[in-house]
């Protein structure tokens, strides 16, 4: 899975990829301080089903702190998107391919307005920064498609061939057909015109890629403005976060000055502390204290398990000990979509398993279930199959 973090420039896109992946992102507060595209991986958290079974999980992949588990996700941060990117501006259309492969988007907006929508200091609206860059980004997809019109007009399953055609996109073709549908359009010999061909991209960019709204500078902002926010984009999740504060208690808490975890409401000091340093701890104990977080871990959260409507899966070896042939306890936890069949997790861990699968036991009830059975959040489940 890739989320990519995109919005205008200056924005604090590069400080909340920097405080989710703790890397060395370059951050300025000036526009285009992200030139090439920055990797990482950040964490979606939950709470591990070990204390409910009354055990103690050993991760293969990720961490499990104090009864949380921390599920690595890769994380992209690309170049600000201004005005007319699809035709080149700024950074242009390499930084929007960048994001093709994303399952879906966090919008970073500067909720405090201070910015402009190049990224220059001045008057902002966070609410037509998401129109500007959603626009952008189904501009650069509809014009894809219709530099294509001619392959596709040739197709008799348009569906089938617009998957093809964004072959990078990770589209399914239920999403193609659906979006067409939406917009009373045929995938028999693509013929659209450029509305209906916008159309069609701004539903299939809802449908393939949902995007969370991170409203940066929550400390910055004025307090009515996350709820101004919200009211305007009722078709968004909107988090108000603050990278800035997320990424001072991340570095205070790896360099041993306080004890912190993502998403937690608050944070023990560990050291003693300068005037100046307790000066700037009170300051983010009382944004966390009054803002239930920073808002940041959230942000992740609603990407994965929000938008994206993914729920965990343990699967196991041995269903007494919920352990692997190594016996780690708990060993992984899978990230899968809503709907998810038994059958279809076989398939994730092994093909041999799915293709010779003959039933699957859920481990917490010690039931048998059929390769159809639809997995449920927090399922711990082994897969019987006669592959060896």
């Amino acid at each position: 899975m890739l989320i990519g973090i995109i919005g205008a420039p200056n924005k604090g896109k590069s400080t909340i990829f920097s405080a989710l992946t703790m890397a060395n992102a370059e951050i300025a507060d000036y526009p285009f301080t992200t030139i090439k595209p920055n990797l990482g991986v950040a964490y979606a958290t939950k709470e591990c089903v070990e204390k409910e079974l009354g055990v103690k999980c050993t991760p293969r992949n990720g961490l499990c702190v104090n009864g949380v588990r921390e599920i690595p996700i890769n994380i992209t941060d690309v170049a600000g998107l201004v005005p007319d990117a699809h035709l080149g501006r700024g950074m242009g259309n390499q930084f929007l391919s960048d994001l093709a492969g994303a399952s879906a988007f966090i919008q970073v907006v500067d909720l405090s307005g201070k910015t402009d929508m190049n990224g220059n200091l001045g008057e902002g609206d966070p609410a037509a920064e998401v129109a500007a860059t959603r626009k952008e980004v189904v501009m650069w997809l509809s014009g894809i498609i219709r530099n294509h019109s001619s392959v596709l007009s040739k197709s008799d399953n348009g569906s089938k061939a617009v998957v093809e055609l964004l072959s990078g996109f990770g589209l399914r073709e239920e999403q193609v057909r659906k979006a067409a549908e939406v917009n009373g359009l045929s995938t028999s010999h693509i013929s659209w015109d450029s509305a209906e061909t916008y159309a069609f991209a701004d539903k299939l960019l809802s449908l393939s890629k949902p995007t969370v709204v991170a409203a940066n500078k929550l400390d910055l902002a004025e307090p009515e403005s996350l709820e101004e926010l919200r009211k305007k984009l009722p078709e968004y999740t909107v988090i108000g976060c603050s990278g800035a504060v997320e990424l001072a208690l991340r570095k205070a808490a790896a360099s041993g000055v306080i004890e912190y975890a993502p998403g937690e409401l608050g944070f023990t000091v560990r050291k003693a502390a300068s005037a100046e340093q307790k000066k700037a701890l009170d300051y983010m104990a009382d944004f966390v204290r009054k803002n239930g977080g920073t808002g940041v871990q959230k942000v992740i959260n609603s990407a994965v398990f929000g938008v994206l409507e993914n729920i965990v899966v343990y699967p196991v070896e041995d269903e007494n000990k919920y352990t692997d042939h190594f016996g780690s306890v708990l060993p992984d936890a899978l990230l899968v979509r809503k709907g998810t069949r038994a059958v279809e997790l076989a398939e994730m861990i092994h093909t041999d398993l799915a293709k010779k699968m003959l039933y699957a036991i859920d481990a917490r009830k010690k039931l048998r279930i059929g390769k159809d059975y639809v997995l449920k959040d927090n399922d711990v489940i082994k897969v019987v199959s006669a592959a060896k």
